[in-house]
């Protein structure tokens, strides 16, 4: 299956400096999806409203410029997505997407276990880009995204560490676009430690979306003004191409 996908603009390199145009470009690629023997990903009816997937299976996934495969990270079994193989430029705006399927969110929560980190060998700027995208369109060509970057948060730079967490809308609104628009407005600080298992937490009500980290409280970003309004579309696993990504205990609650 050939699906239309909106390219993502790589976060280092001098490029970053030049004008946002760019990000309206599209391009056809190839739809992989990997089915797996074993447990269906279809969700687990935990009550009317909950749909749990154990992602220890990626059967069903529709996965988007890569493969998802069945892996076993920190004694975890877990969801790993993979890459198309030849991947070297670090100016290539590629990422990986896994549509989980069954799903019509549009209010409700979000919760996952992810885990990511540069890939050995990357750049030094590298930063591990690992997430969630929900309410998507278009097989991810539109869609709300939230996202980490792991090895931000505990960098010695101050700014850096400002970034650790980002909301971006696609197509119209990528980080690079509200950064330079609204400085510090749609990312913010929260401790992560790149590689290791870390809880997200995605609340969505309207136009209106909070990230909570491994457990706090508190939501370490809020996201007044979604840019796609109240819409509603699949929820997807996300990374970079660069980034080694893992997924697991995937939960999914609608508001009734």
């Amino acid at each position: 299956m050939r699906n239309l996908i909106s390219m993502r603009r790589w976060e280092y390199g001098p490029s970053s400096a030049n004008s946002y145009g760019c990000w309206k470009a599209a391009f056809l690629t190839l739809a992989v999806c990997v089915v797996v023997p074993g447990q269906s990903l279809h969700g687990q009816q935990a009550n009317s409203a909950t749909s749990l997937f154990p992602l220890d299976s990626s059967a069903g996934l529709e996965v988007v410029n890569g493969k998802a495969e069945v892996a076993t990270y920190r004694e975890r079994h877990c969801v790993h997505l993979v890459a198309i193989p030849g991947r070297s430029d670090p100016e290539d705006n590629e990422v990986v997407m896994a549509l989980v399927p069954g799903v019509d969110f549009k209010n409700g929560s979000i919760e996952a276990d992810i885990a990511g980190s540069p890939f050995p060998g990357s750049r030094a700027d590298a930063r591990g880009f690992i997430g969630i995208n929900f309410r998507s369109q278009e097989h991810g060509a539109r869609t709300e995204s939230i996202y980490l970057r792991p090895t931000n948060g505990r960098a010695d730079d101050q700014l850096r560490r400002n970034h650790s967490v980002q909301y971006e809308s696609i197509p119209e609104f990528p980080w690079f676009r509200l950064r330079k628009e609204n400085p510090g407005v749609y990312e913010s600080y929260t401790d992560l430690d790149a590689g290791a298992w870390t809880k997200m937490k995605i609340v969505v009500s309207g136009t209106k979306a909070q990230l909570y980290v491994n457990g706090s409280d508190q939501p370490c970003l809020i996201v007044n003004d979604l840019k796609l309004g109240e819409t509603h579309g699949q929820i997807a696993l996300w990374a970079h191409w660069s980034t080694d990504a893992y997924f697991s205990n995937l939960s999914i609650r609608g508001e009734r």
